[in-house]
């Protein structure tokens, strides 16, 4: 074993300790609790879908903000993504601070932004929209900068031979090249969306999360079973959707 490998190695088992001292998980405590659990899982027999109208209404919302959301995170990764990938970015010293926005933007979750924004614009799908517009961003950015990085250098070097600028490259070699591939990341990002909007109502932010919340405020167990079973049903569409669509773009 190198030093390297030890060394990572050491790492790695010292994360773990601390992980499980801040943790500090508890078995007893679980054996305690699942009763509990699963007595409200009884009590929650039969749904109540009464009032099917709101929770429609709910599910439009979550579909919108996710679609909208993911629309408007495509076009602000768009210009992001250019100066984010090195053969494109038009001055190097913007390449790492637009690498340094992606991560920032990836790295605070979509429900943070979402509670920013319904103290900046008020409770509502929009809040939720503008929420998951700039974590997505981040997201697309960063998978579509990957992939224009790594694409075959060949057709950028031949337009580039013949005094193509970077802009020039980027529209008629990296971007149609990696065009499915960017396609099939935009639609994985919206039904990622579609999962991630249906809690954001737990911060006021619309969606169906906003409906579970009335429900488990109420302690409505009938009502949250109906809602979580929409829920299951909107994710599973979501997904078969866009699996079905990015084999088409395969």
């Amino acid at each position: 074993m190198t030093w390297r490998q030890a060394a990572f190695w050491a790492g790695f088992v010292a994360l773990l300790g601390v992980s499980v001292w801040t943790v500090a998980p508890d078995p007893a405590r679980l054996a305690a609790g699942l009763p509990r659990l699963l007595g409200w899982l009884a009590g929650s027999w039969p749904p109540d879908f009464s009032g099917a109208g709101d929770i429609a209404r709910r599910a439009g919302e979550t579909v919108g903000i996710a679609t909208l959301g993911t629309l408007c995170a495509a076009l602000l990764a768009f210009p992001l993504a250019l100066l984010a990938t090195r053969p494109l970015s038009p001055f190097l010293a913007l390449y790492q601070p637009a690498r340094g926005v992606l991560d920032g933007l990836r790295g605070t979750d979509g429900f943070v932004f979402a509670l920013l924004f319904v103290a900046a614009v008020g409770l509502g799908p929009f809040a939720g929209m503008l929420g998951v517009a700039l974590h997505s961003a981040g997201s697309l950015a960063k998978l579509w900068s990957e992939s224009m990085e790594t694409a075959d250098p060949r057709p950028s070097e031949a337009i580039t031979a013949v005094g193509a600028t970077r802009m020039q490259v980027a529209l008629y070699a990296l971007i149609p090249q990696t065009m499915p591939q960017n396609l099939s990341h935009l639609l994985y990002v919206w039904e990622f969306n579609i999962r991630a909007s249906t809690v954001l109502g737990l911060v006021g932010a619309g969606g169906l999360g906003q409906e579970l919340k009335n429900a488990v405020d109420l302690l409505d167990f009938n009502r949250v079973l109906a809602i979580l079973i929409v829920i299951i049903a909107l994710t599973l569409a979501a997904d078969r959707i866009s699996a079905t669509l990015r084999r088409h773009l395969a």
